[in-house]
């Protein structure tokens, strides 16, 4: 536990130092890079038949392009989108239908991590206060599922691919969010009814994509018969593991974020 503590609190300190120390982009796009290249490595383990280094390479090479090219990152957080929700039926059917743990989770893992990174510099570069707010959706999420399905849980929600989550858990969660989502949207944002209906919208579809994503990357991890993606964070594994509901989450809020600014102008 104090080695799983020491380690999440250097991450913290990391994280928000490139956030919010400097107003240059380099620190971020450094940060973002690393990570995308280590989740690359990792997320290559889990498949069938790779080269981790050339996949961690490749991933780490487009995502660099895709920050220079801002007015993609729609079309690639909208692709991210359909895949997640193509994974719904995924997870549901585990383990009777697995035909999708093959080699095309290259490509899809390819998609899926580069419009992570580029939906957490997308955010951070709006205001690093907006990634802030979607990384205390996704741990508040994490942290109210968790106590309220010790406190509460009965009824699973994916036992063949996360027997500890349950309905209760995700409840609590969603509970936890919204007060969350309620605070920020009346006293930081302050917004009309109509335009807080949005935010509060989005928000809960971030949480769910929360959820996916962590049960996402568990179904993948049991398939291949891996505990930890990684073990290069001591006391929490590998970098897919801190990021797999942030894998979700940032793509789909990032989409809903701009469709609002786009079409209703803005929070």
């Amino acid at each position: 536990m104090i080695e799983r503590i020491r380690t999440a609190l250097v991450l913290v300190v990391i994280v928000l130092l490139c956030m919010f120390a400097s107003n240059s982009a380099l620190p971020m796009m450094g940060l973002m890079l690393l990570m995308v290249a280590i989740a690359g490595y990792e997320w290559v383990r889990l498949i069938p038949a790779q080269q981790h280094t050339i996949y961690a390479t490749v991933v780490t090479v487009v995502s660099a392009g895709m920050l220079f090219l801002p007015q993609a990152w729609p079309y690639l957080w909208a692709v991210a989108l359909l895949i997640w929700l193509v994974s719904l039926s995924w997870v549901k059917y585990y383990p009777q239908k697995t035909g999708w743990y093959n080699k095309n989770l290259s490509i899809l893992g390819l998609i899926l991590l580069v419009a992570t990174v580029i939906a957490i510099f997308a955010l951070w570069q709006q205001s690093p206060w907006w990634l802030m707010y979607v990384f205390a959706l996704v741990w508040c999420a994490d942290s109210g599922a968790y106590f309220a399905g010790r406190a509460f849980g009965k009824r699973k929600l994916a036992p063949n691919v996360s027997p500890n989550k349950s309905v209760e858990g995700l409840l609590g969660g969603l509970a936890l969010t919204l007060l969350v989502i309620l605070a920020v949207g009346f006293i930081q944002l302050k917004l009309s009814a109509t335009a807080l209906m949005v935010f509060i919208i989005l928000s809960i579809i971030t949480v769910l994509a929360s959820v996916q994503g962590d049960l996402f990357e568990s179904m993948v991890k049991r398939k291949a018969g891996i505990k930890d993606s990684g073990k290069i964070l001591p006391g929490h594994g590998g970098v897919l593991d801190r990021i797999d509901s942030l894998m979700a989450a940032a793509p789909v809020f990032a989409l809903g974020l701009w469709l609002q600014q786009q079409f209703l102008g803005g929070f």
